[in-house]
């Protein structure tokens, strides 16, 4: 018998609903979650938990100068306390930039254990005013006194570029584990500027967290993204904190936002590197980089 062409519509279509309804939800109608550039991230192994984006001070750093304190201590300040309002925990300083009377008069009124403060012990030749390079507990009283704090979050050695910085290094690193024991630090770890120096960080016991270098375009890096990401995988694999640095190309990204969005992408991507370490002059700056971060979709749960 010939089915009419309205009972047979009729039938389709309940057909349809049903096979709808015994249908499991697609990946693509359940919510989207997104990175947030101020959740807390613990680095490493360390009990340092801090915000996912970082406030760097050292823009063309050095001579204990830097663009940020260039801008004139107002802005500056400025910038930090706006910058910490929107939920940015940690500040990124050094020796060389000379940024380490700026945080905690910004910040004042607000408890010490709400934001880190990581620095950088200057041990190189050039850099710094003067010649003489005392050991590190020398530099850490300094440090303490000109931050105006009884400890700071994360202490570095700076820029290391030798393969064998653990030996060279040894003492310093012996006298950073004591001022860790003593309190006066929390963690400690290297700046890296040498792909040979960030690969002797993944078997180093020492190392708490490591400041790297990455974006996809090799820019102001160690080498090409492709060899630079595996050292930083082992390197979090083996329980170190991750720190990113450079992602906007040391500013040569600035003014192309699609480039920027990717190297967002890209380091996120990446799942090995915890904290972005961007050095944004300006609240606007903070506000595009975490609003970028924002849009990038992530399955962690």
């Amino acid at each position: 018998m010939k089915i009419k062409r309205r009972e047979f519509l009729k039938q389709s279509a309940l057909g349809v609903g049903v096979a709808l309804l015994s249908t499991p939800l697609r990946a693509a109608d359940k919510p989207v979650k997104r990175f947030d550039p101020f959740e807390p991230v613990t680095l490493g192994k360390t009990k340092l938990k801090t915000s996912r984006f970082c406030l760097g001070t050292g823009m063309r750093g050095g001579n204990r100068e830097s663009n940020h304190t260039r801008m004139g201590r107002e802005k500056f300040e400025a910038l930090i306390r706006e910058s910490n309002d929107r939920g940015t925990q940690m500040f990124d300083l050094a020796d060389l930039y000379g940024t380490h009377p700026y945080v905690i008069p910004a910040l004042k009124g607000i408890k010490r254990d709400k934001y880190q403060i990581c620095t950088k012990i200057w041990f190189r030749e050039g850099g710094i005013p003067e010649k003489e390079r005392p050991d590190a507990d020398v530099c850490v009283e300094r440090f303490l006194r000109e931050i105006g704090t009884d400890y700071i979050d994360l202490v570095l050695l700076h820029c290391v570029v030798s393969p064998k910085w653990p030996e060279e290094l040894r003492k310093q690193m012996d006298i950073l584990a004591k001022l860790k024991d003593q309190g006066k630090i929390r963690a400690h770890g290297v700046s890296v500027h040498a792909l040979e120096a960030l690969e002797a960080c993944i078997t180093e016991p020492w190392v708490d967290s490591v400041h790297a270098r990455i974006n996809p375009y090799g820019m102001s890096m160690d080498g090409p993204a492709d060899k630079v990401a595996p050292v930083l995988k082992k390197i979090h694999d083996s329980g170190k904190g991750v720190v990113g640095m450079k992602l906007v190309g040391e500013g040569r990204l600035r003014n192309d936002p699609e480039k920027r969005d990717e190297s967002i992408r890209y380091v996120l991507g990446l799942g090995c590197v915890d904290v972005l370490n961007v050095g944004c002059e300006s609240i606007a700056e903070v506000d595009d980089f975490t609003q970028r971060v924002r849009k990038v979709e992530t399955t962690r749960s």
